[in-house]
């Protein structure tokens, strides 16, 4: 039987104590019993994080994967009626035709072959080129860049570099989770920051408490915000920088859909003075630049903090295909790219507006994002009332094959997204005017 010896030491003088590691091992951490329900041994070995013994047994079900049951409804019991589907999150045109050639180029270049890891360095300078274009904010692209397997995996690898059990991230509801998600895989809690319209979708600071504070180490912000579409403004980042110094933390500022701004000028974080002293700015090329599959943006910022996310990130992956990095740089150096995109959801928008203004709905093209974010209807006049959003989101799916998504983290909303597939703005239209005749005829209660 292996024996363990622990020596313990004071000054010069030390103990030295046998233990049989069977019994330490049994004693610390037991394994599971033979199970007698048909699961496999492991099921008790699952994390905590994940749901533990539970896992894989939970009842409840995720709001997408309700909507994609919901849509298979509608399909089976509606065969010959066309699904309006502005559920959809993704952009629907393929890539600019010359980001593709490039990557037909790159994709048989023998540099292109291997790890990338951290590297190469010809993105990180196209990145810090745009960065400087567009915002007018200067870059080390040695130091203060570095790419990322899309802004998912960033911002999953970024409490990775804060968070410790006890502490917290700020995160602002509703939003994107991933963040949230792993500062609780790290032990961490999350706390909830509701956008309201009554605040003009910003986060309300007042009434955090100091322990809050106290255990508050990352802020995570996104702007132009999914899915209120509201924009920041200077003064909101400056009041943001304000916090992060006086109470110690660093601020995330996750810009996957700035280059969809349709109120002003796309603002930068990094633009305002002392952002680059407390925090960084993740960035995609999904959504500007048609590239969602393509899984590929950046990290920049405080110097500090970019390596601390890089270091991690050297423990996570191996960096994207260099031959899909290198095509990028041609789509950064295309500014007509991101202008084109702009205005193509900008002009969807506003005829969704138009529509859904005539069924009752009060809203405006939003400040920023191909997502339109509107209070849901209460109810059907003489018809079925609506508890919350994702009632009456199911009800337009299942009874009129109308796809949308439904929000309850702040007040009962609805999202629309502007994604759908259409070739043209005839289709577009087309698309309008039978979205227009389902939804007047219904007679909704707001």
């Amino acid at each position: 039987m292996e024996q363990l010896r622990l020596v313990l030491y004071d000054d010069l003088s030390h103990v030295s104590i046998t233990f049989n590691s069977l019994a330490i091992m049994s004693a610390v951490a037991p394994k599971p019993t033979a199970s007698t329900s048909g699961d496999p041994y492991f099921q008790e070995l699952f994390a905590d994080r994940i749901g533990g013994a539970q896992y894989g047994k939970a009842n409840e079900i995720y709001k997408f994967e309700k909507i994609k049951r919901a849509k298979r409804k509608a399909l089976a019991d509606y065969p010959d009626r066309l699904l309006l589907d502005f559920g959809i999150g993704e952009n629907d045109s393929m890539a600019d035709v010359k980001v593709r050639a490039e990557l037909q180029v790159q994709a048989n270049r023998p540099e292109n072959r291997g790890y990338m890891d951290n590297g190469p360095a010809e993105f990180k300078q196209a990145a810090a080129r745009f960065m400087k274009r567009q915002f007018d904010v200067d870059l080390d692209p040695t130091t203060e860049v570095n790419h990322c397997i899309g802004s998912k995996t960033a911002l999953s690898m970024l409490p990775a570099c804060f968070i410790n059990p006890g502490d917290v991230t700020m995160m602002t509801v509703p939003g994107y989770p991933v963040a949230g998600t792993h500062t609780r895989y790290y032990g961490g809690t999350v706390y909830r920051l509701p956008l309201l319209a009554e605040n003009h979708f910003f986060p309300d600071f007042s009434k955090v408490t100091d322990d809050v504070w106290e255990k508050t180490k990352m802020l995570v912000l996104n702007y132009p915000n999914s899915p209120t579409g509201q924009v920041a403004t200077r003064e909101f980042y400056e009041s943001i920088i304000e916090l992060a110094k006086k109470h110690k933390f660093i601020v995330v500022q996750d810009a996957a859909h700035i280059l969809l701004t349709f109120q002003g000028q796309p603002l930068s974080f990094l633009q305002v003075p002392g952002a680059m002293d407390v925090g960084v700015e993740v960035h995609s090329m999904s959504k500007g630049f048609d590239m969602i599959g393509w899984r590929i943006g950046w990290v920049c910022g405080n110097q500090r903090i970019v390596q601390a996310f890089s270091d991690v990130k050297d423990n996570c992956d191996s960096g994207q295909f260099g031959a899909i990095q290198r095509a990028a740089i041609s789509a950064l150096d295309a500014p007509e790219i991101p202008t084109r995109i702009n205005a193509k959801y900008k002009r969807r928008l506003a005829k969704l507006v138009s529509t859904l203004r005539q069924c009752g709905f009060s809203c405006d093209v939003p400040g920023g994002s191909y997502f339109l974010y509107t209070a849901a209807p209460k109810g059907v006049a003489g018809g079925p009332q609506f508890a919350n959003a994702e009632e009456a989101s199911q009800y337009f799916i299942t009874q009129h094959s109308i796809v949308i998504v439904p929000w309850d983290d702040a007040g009962n909303c609805l999202r629309f997204s502007v994604t759908y597939e259409a070739e043209d703005e005839a289709a577009e239209d087309a698309l309008m005017a039978e979205t227009l005749q389902r939804i007047r005829g219904l007679n909704l209660v707001f």
